[in-house]
């Protein structure tokens, strides 16, 4: 069969489907990524085959032109536009705050400022004109990528969604349709169908909820981490990919002392344009302690004269995948690829995150599980604190324990590879019974769909 794989045009969002799209490559299958132009030389450096479309996403000019979006409106849903993302966070996950006018605000407040602008019109249009021509029978998508549900149904293929965190729409989508049901039909809003729609309609389909959320999902996190949703989800397990990498020489020696990797990703470099966390207070956190630090850091994150401690060692870039087996801890920003790939070498972690996307939801789910330690408020974070929380996972059996016990259950885990049948049975019950040609741009049918319900058990094999 023919998968066509969107990402949104960061590595971290992209390295996320390379193991899957390896692994349907490996079985058979044709195989290409869709993704904007700035992607296109990491999609091809990963030995797949690349489709560009659209113009550069250019995370700089898209954040500014969302931010002046909401500037310009003066408020969004009444609040100053500097607090509506601590306010209407959609990583919330306590009960007691999910009502229905603050999800519905978080929904309403997403789809007008940010997921529009990570796909424009062009972008939606050139995919949706990819799809009709190539005809695929299965699209996987990106979890904020809803083109690649438009592009499913103009083209009649099967299409599932991959996560790379936690599958916050889902949830949010979930609790907004509980809501709904219990509301009169008059004051049944629904900001993520008012958003879709014309989109859809643009390109002969219309509105359904797999628009939304697809028609299944693939979920690389353990289940114990997962949010409990009530669509179909396929767990897979997270295999690590770093991007083209050389593993160097010094991490052939076993460390003389505990070994701690520190490092703040590529999430907020690439599509925020700064760390959000201070590389100074994490350096003074370790210098005391007898152990051997490896800084991921580049020349862009250390400013000017900065001396770095006796036992910190910076390098611009170490494959994770590589590292992390020689450590005894590590401490980062809270991103998706990091957390996995701790995960699935039992790692204990201390997270410093922010509020941005997933990042704290996670973390509060893995110290839950007693698998490390998190500090939400990066600005009051101390170097005590700090120094106070690594002594405690490094000392503390229980850490490395239950760090131990979640990679065990990733391990239990099907693997991509294995994955694959499942994936070709769903796609053979969800895509459209008629033979989609290749069509030219100018063609573009309206889209009858026929459901083809699944029973979740006859497809988890596992």
């Amino acid at each position: 069969m023919r998968v066509l794989f969107t990402t949104f045009a960061t590595k971290a969002h992209f390295y996320a489907q390379v193991s899957l799209a390896w692994a349907l490559r490996a079985a058979g299958h044709e195989v290409c990524v869709a993704g904007q132009p700035d992607m296109v030389d990491e999609i091809v450096r990963a030995g797949l085959a690349a489709v560009p479309v659209g113009e550069p996403f250019n995370a700089d000019e898209v954040m500014h032109e969302a931010g002046q979006h909401s500037k310009d409106a003066e408020h969004v849903h009444g609040l100053a536009w500097e607090r509506w993302p601590d306010i209407l966070h959609i990583g919330e996950t306590r009960t007691e705050k999910l009502t229905h006018e603050y999800v519905h605000g978080v929904l309403t407040t997403y789809c007008s400022l940010i997921f529009p602008y990570i796909y424009a019109e062009r972008t939606v249009d050139e995919l949706v004109d990819f799809a009709r021509w190539w005809g695929p029978d299965l699209v996987v998508w990106d979890t904020v990528t809803f083109a690649g549900g438009v592009a499913a149904r103009a083209c009649g293929a099967a299409h599932a969604r991959l996560l790379f965190g936690l599958d916050l729409v889902g949830w949010m989508r979930q609790l907004h349709r509980r809501h709904l049901a219990g509301r009169p039909v008059v004051r049944q809003e629904d900001p993520m169908r008012e958003w879709l729609d014309p989109t859809l309609e643009r390109h002969g389909s219309t509105f359904a909820e797999d628009a939304v959320t697809g028609h299944w999902t693939i979920d690389p996190s353990p289940t114990s981490l997962s949010l409990p949703v009530d669509h179909l989800t396929l767990p897979m397990r997270y295999v690590p990919y770093n991007g083209p990498a050389v593993v160097p020489h010094w991490l052939r020696r076993a460390p003389e002392r505990p070994r701690v990797c520190l490092t703040l990703g590529l999430s907020f470099r690439e599509v925020v344009g700064a760390d959000r966390v201070c590389v100074h207070t994490l350096l003074d956190a370790v210098a005391d302690l007898d152990i051997e630090v490896v800084a991921t850091l580049n020349p862009e994150q250390l400013s000017p004269g900065t001396v770095l401690p006796p036992n910190v060692t910076a390098v611009d870039f170490v494959p994770l995948n590589a590292l992390l087996p020689t450590c005894s801890a590590i401490v980062h920003h809270g991103g998706a690829g990091t957390y996995h790939t701790a995960l699935a070498h039992g790692v204990p972690q201390i997270i410093v995150s922010t509020d941005m996307w997933d990042a704290t939801p996670r973390a509060h789910r893995l110290t839950q599980q007693g698998a490390g330690l998190h500090i939400h408020d990066t600005a009051s974070a101390s170097p005590d604190h700090l120094r106070a929380m690594l002594t405690r996972v490094l000392n503390e059996p229980g850490f490395h324990h239950n760090a131990t016990r979640l990679r065990t259950e990733t391990l239990a885990t099907p693997t991509p590879a294995h994955l694959v049948p499942t994936l070709e049975k769903l796609t053979q019950h969800h895509r459209l019974r008629r033979p989609v040609g290749r069509a030219s741009a100018a063609q573009r049918p309206k889209v009858e769909w026929t459901e083809n319900p699944v029973d979740p058990n006859s497809v988890r094999t596992w």
